[in-house]
């Protein structure tokens, strides 16, 4: 069939020049894509720190460099040594090597969050042992930062500044971030200042990494590199939801970047500025994640929470009632996914702190109220039931152990070394024979003869090829 081209060709160009301008004004609205307008108001919060730290030893230097690397690496700290007196030839098997004198600069970013007060945000490992803190705003201007306080386990610091017409972040609430939200990370990398690169949520709730002792990351794929540690993952609405802290890998961006959540970060905040420090309250259990064979075993509808698995005695737990096989299911109406949820939530509240845990008994719901209390205190009320061997790990010897029948006692296999027995010289590898002059040879003789001393605890003690007694008196 003969077709004419021309007019074939001038029709289809007719209809798409009909479709074009038919579509709700498209092609003459513009789409305005630039984030401008939102970085033009947070910019300016996002600051520099440099940190100098004094070196008097390799050692020192060696345990700072391992502080800010911590698991994995860091996502940003550059560093240089501003010092001509360092000696970098120094063998460091030679253990003559004169002491490195010198200043160490930790280089990171920080984020007002605060205008007013003048506090400021960043991570606890670039501003660890610094001797002085120096913020660079935006602006030009220099002040010597006060280091209001920090909390290591989490990586957050918290630092002030006397000055004026400062421009603060509004904090976001990091639980509203959904993967595939588009993010923007601020900070300071290799020192390039006000250093912006965007990207979207990876993932959330990122856990069991080894970076932090506290563990809830927000992952992103916006570029982040040395230098970033402490700077802002900033929302599209221009609030802070993340404090960059670490990258993937060792050799730069990778494209897995983790910020820790900007709820964790003021939770953190509230408690260093009214009491200087970070006091966690302790539940006194162990826990381990719902699957699904665990689901079924113990008969569960449900497939997310955390199965206790152990209940510590003398704790907070033991006292609310808490039982082996215990589901937890929400604290103060969270809801708990995971183990690493109760470790994050306990984690954030103080000591003293009244809480309500939901749990599934047998699977029948329940809610447990528990006062969280210091650890310090439960280790003594603990030490106070067992005062001679607290902090003792003992051993029967089993018929397979070489020196069977041998040798006749309790093996020291742990001593903490804040105990009084360690404090009385008992160290792991002595061999326990008698207490107060009666032999023993299982633990449970140990024990039931130590609960009988009263003020003092004589141990006769196998060390190597000789033999000592050891005197273990209540403090």
């Amino acid at each position: 069939m003969y077709i004419n081209l021309t007019r074939a060709i001038y029709f289809i160009t007719l209809m798409f020049t009909l479709l074009f301008t038919s579509t709700s004004g498209l092609a003459t609205t513009p789409v305005d894509t630039s984030l401008a307008p939102m970085l033009q108001n947070v910019l300016p919060a996002v600051v520099n720190i440099k940190a100098q730290i004094k070196i008097t030893d390799l050692n020192t230097l060696r345990e700072i460099q391992r502080q800010q690397q911590g698991g994995g690496n860091r996502g940003g700290n550059n560093s240089d040594n501003d010092s001509s007196n360092n000696n970098n030839n120094n063998n460091d098997d030679d253990q003559n090597s004169p002491p490195v004198i010198g200043t160490f600069t930790s280089v990171g970013s920080g984020v007002i969050v605060d205008a007013k007060n003048g506090y400021i945000l960043t991570n606890a490992h670039v501003i660890s042992e610094a001797q002085t803190v120096t913020i660079t705003l935006s602006d030009g201007r220099h002040f010597t930062a006060k280091v209001v306080g920090m909390d290591k386990p989490s990586d957050i610091a918290l630092l002030q500044i006397k000055a004026k017409n400062l421009t603060a972040v509004p904090v976001g609430d990091s639980n509203k971030l959904k993967v595939g939200d588009f993010v923007a990370a601020i900070g300071n990398p290799f020192g390039l200042s006000q250093s912006v690169t965007s990207g979207i949520v990876s993932a959330l709730g990122r856990t069991t990494l080894g970076i932090e002792s506290y563990e809830n990351f927000i992952q992103t794929d916006a570029p982040i590199n040395p230098g970033n540690s402490g700077g802002a993952l900033i929302s599209m609405q221009g609030e802070l939801v993340g404090i960059n802290t670490a990258i993937l890998g060792n050799r730069g961006n990778i494209g897995i970047g983790f910020a820790i959540p900007a709820n964790m970060a003021k939770s953190i905040m509230d408690q260093l500025i009214q009491y200087g420090n970070v006091k966690r309250g302790v539940l006194g259990i162990g826990a381990q994640d719902i699957t699904p064979e665990l689901a079924g075993a113990f008969n569960l509808s449900i497939t997310k929470g955390a199965a206790v698995t152990q209940v510590q005695p003398a704790s907070p737990a033991e006292q609310a009632g808490f039982q082996v096989g215990d589901i937890i299911t929400a604290i103060n109406g969270s809801e708990i996914k995971n183990a690493s949820d109760v470790v994050n939530t306990i984690g954030f509240l103080r000591v003293d702190s009244k809480i309500n845990i939901q749990i599934l008994r047998n699977n029948k719901s329940m809610t447990l109220t528990v006062a969280l209390s210091d650890p310090k205190k439960r280790k003594l009320a603990v030490a106070q039931t067992d005062p001679f061997l607290y902090g003792v790990a003992l051993k029967n010897f089993s018929i397979s152990s070489p020196v069977f029948g041998d040798v006749r006692g309790i093996l020291v296999v742990g001593v903490d070394s804040e105990s009084t027995a360690w404090q009385s010289d008992l160290r792991p590898g002595d061999v326990i024979t008698s207490v107060n002059q009666q032999k023993v040879t299982t633990v449970e003789e140990l024990k039931s003869a130590a609960a009988k001393a009263d003020k003092t605890l004589l141990l006769n003690v196998l060390r190597g090829p000789s033999a000592v007694f050891l005197v273990i008196s209540k403090e």
